[in-house]
């Protein structure tokens, strides 16, 4: 009976500590022994490749990740013979195999199926091109876009990232965001000058981003890319969480800001009430 006694109280004494440990996870994340650290530095390499850095050394990849020199060569011969990377003499570069990655969130996640319809049907019916985006860091990323038969922006193409703080998108994501946090994200943003149109002064870029806010959408005038103009509204659920954007984006030879507001907006209001009914 003892016996009995002392297993059902390991067992009881097992249940208590398993279920606090769910509760401090489902609080506050999962616990650091239950992490991957080779996965998380991994694709941590991964990242390491951008835009303006396509190629790199192995010390380049050390210093952009904190690593040591030798296990960044060891994830980029692991990434390289799984197919990830591809290596010509001491320089790495990533693959068309990544895509994979971002295909399989594409294909798997609920948010771009849902908005893809209603993108289209806005950009044929306005014959623009619109896009979709979710807040990742400092960047927002392009989960849908629509050419509509205009070639407008590199930009605009589904898994390309682009800076919050210049973009239509961008500006109602963080207009979304607590006060904050928009003061934690400027601290912490470099506001480069992608042309002679972006706002790089921390405070106007906070009245813009409040304006936005009170307005319920927010206007870009070629401040991520000379002569592109783009309109953007939020996208909310049915409790009014914002979940992504949508905006429209044209040529700047081809309307003015005014006509944005004017010919641009509607529709998309209308998409974003359309779109809140099924998010």
């Amino acid at each position: 009976m003892s016996a009995e006694r002392s297993l059902d109280d390991e067992l009881t004494a097992s249940a208590v500590v398993s279920i606090e440990s769910t509760t401090e996870e489902v609080r506050t994340g999962p616990l650091k022994r239950d992490l991957v650290a080779g996965l998380e530095k991994g694709l941590a390499v991964i990242e390491a490749f951008d835009q303006e850095r396509p190629r790199l050394t192995i010390s380049e990849v050390a210093g952009r990740t904190g690593l040591t020199r030798a296990a960044a060569r060891r994830y980029l011969l692991t990434l390289t013979h799984l197919g990830f990377v591809s290596q010509d003499r001491k320089m790495f570069a990533l693959t068309p195999k990544v895509l994979r990655l971002g295909q399989s969130y594409m294909h798997s996640a609920r948010l771009p199926r849902i908005i893809e319809p209603e993108l289209h049907k806005l950009a044929y019916a306005m014959k623009e091109a619109s896009s979709a985006g979710v807040l990742d860091g400092n960047d927002v990323i392009c989960i849908s876009a629509t050419s509509a038969g205009r070639v407008v922006s590199p930009t605009l193409q589904p898994g390309t990232r682009v800076p919050a703080y210049c973009t239509a998108n961008g500006r109602v994501l963080l207009a979304a965001q607590s006060q904050a946090d928009v003061d934690a994200f400027i601290a912490r943003q470099e506001l480069s000058a992608l042309t002679p149109h972006t706002i790089t002064h921390p405070e106007r870029l906070r009245i813009e981003i409040a304006r936005a806010r009170a307005q319920g959408y927010a206007l870009i005038d070629q401040e991520l890319e000379q002569g592109l103009r783009s309109v953007g509204v939020p996208l909310k659920n049915y409790k009014g969480d914002t979940v992504a954007a949508m905006a429209i984006s044209v040529h700047a030879s081809r309307m003015s800001m005014e006509q944005m507001v004017e010919h641009c907006l509607p529709p998309l209001l209308q998409a974003q009430a359309h779109l809140r009914m099924l998010l």
